[in-house]
């Protein structure tokens, strides 16, 4: 299943007008999918920027047309045998702040068409390299010896338009064996947990009485932004697209988001400027 019938199907039982999800899964992948319905669908592109987290199984010694299961092996080598020290240096050493070129297969635009559509054709789109951030990979298991099927397991944390394939290849292309992903789960998205997930078949078995209780608050996305209580002469001047002074106790570097509330209720977000200044850039009416 892709992400976009996971949202669709979603959309159906909440018979919702507007939706979005908040980062695109591979069909091969499982785990975390925040979807927003409504006017929540207006903080989506806050959760698209956030940090993710995932768990791949590489198999080691194939290498295949997709960088995953689904696609064909093209190329078998040989794998070292390697101890748990030098596997951990190896990772160690793909954290940071790095340059990686997204995958041919891969959901990315290319004139109006995803790019899996060309590379099914056969056709190679030059990619411009962009910046991400591996901030930590735990090694949670291996099998490097000659006897099994070789494999590590890896936990990632990374920025966002991380391709978690395409760092498997290059673990791979860096051991001079050749690898590809098996398995991926997304454990964390953002602020959302796998804890916190339903699935979509224990959704289906919910009544429309308690469909609506498994709602969270859309502030729940932006919790990490300072919250502005905003008296009725503020709100009046938001609500019309106006700015408002930053409180002193709140002031932080320019660029920074808020949320701002009126009565208990959210109804904007507003980024600061140089003179301390929130310019709503997102209003919200729930």
């Amino acid at each position: 299943m892709t992400s976009n019938s996971a949202l669709q199907k979603v959309k159906y039982l909440y018979q919702a007008k507007k939706a979005g999800h908040t980062g695109s899964l591979d069909p091969l992948a499982t785990g975390v999918l925040p979807l927003c319905f409504g006017e929540a669908t207006k903080v989506s592109h806050y959760l698209l920027d956030s940090d993710k987290t995932y768990v791949a199984k590489c198999i080691l010694g194939s290498v295949t047309t997709t960088g995953d299961s689904d696609g064909e092996v093209i190329a078998t080598h040989s794998v070292p045998v390697l101890n748990k020290a030098q596997l951990l240096k190896l990772l160690a050493s793909f954290t940071g702040i790095q340059q990686q070129t997204p995958p041919m297969y891969s959901a990315l635009k290319h004139n109006g068409r995803p790019l899996y559509e060309y590379a099914r054709k056969g056709i190679e789109i030059e990619r411009k390299s962009r910046q991400i951030t591996i901030f930590d990979i735990k090694l949670l298991n291996f099998v490097t010896d000659k006897d099994s099927q070789a494999f590590i397991e890896i936990e990632v944390h990374c920025s966002k338009g991380t391709y978690i394939r395409t760092l498997c290849e290059d673990i791979g292309q860096t051991l001079g064996c050749g690898a590809y992903i098996s398995e991926l789960r997304r454990t964390i998205s953002g602020p959302f947990s796998l804890a916190q997930s339903i699935t979509l078949e224990d959704l289906n078995q919910i009544n429309n009485e308690q469909i609506d209780s498994l709602l969270l608050a859309t502030d729940t996305a932006i919790k990490t932004f300072p919250a502005v209580i905003l008296n009725k002469a503020e709100y009046d001047l938001v609500n019309h697209g106006h700015s408002v002074n930053c409180p002193v106790a709140l002031i932080s570097e320019p660029g920074c988001h808020y949320r701002l509330y009126f009565n208990e209720v959210l109804i904007a977000l507003a980024i600061s400027n140089d003179e301390n200044i929130l310019q709503p850039k997102r209003l919200l009416f729930l």
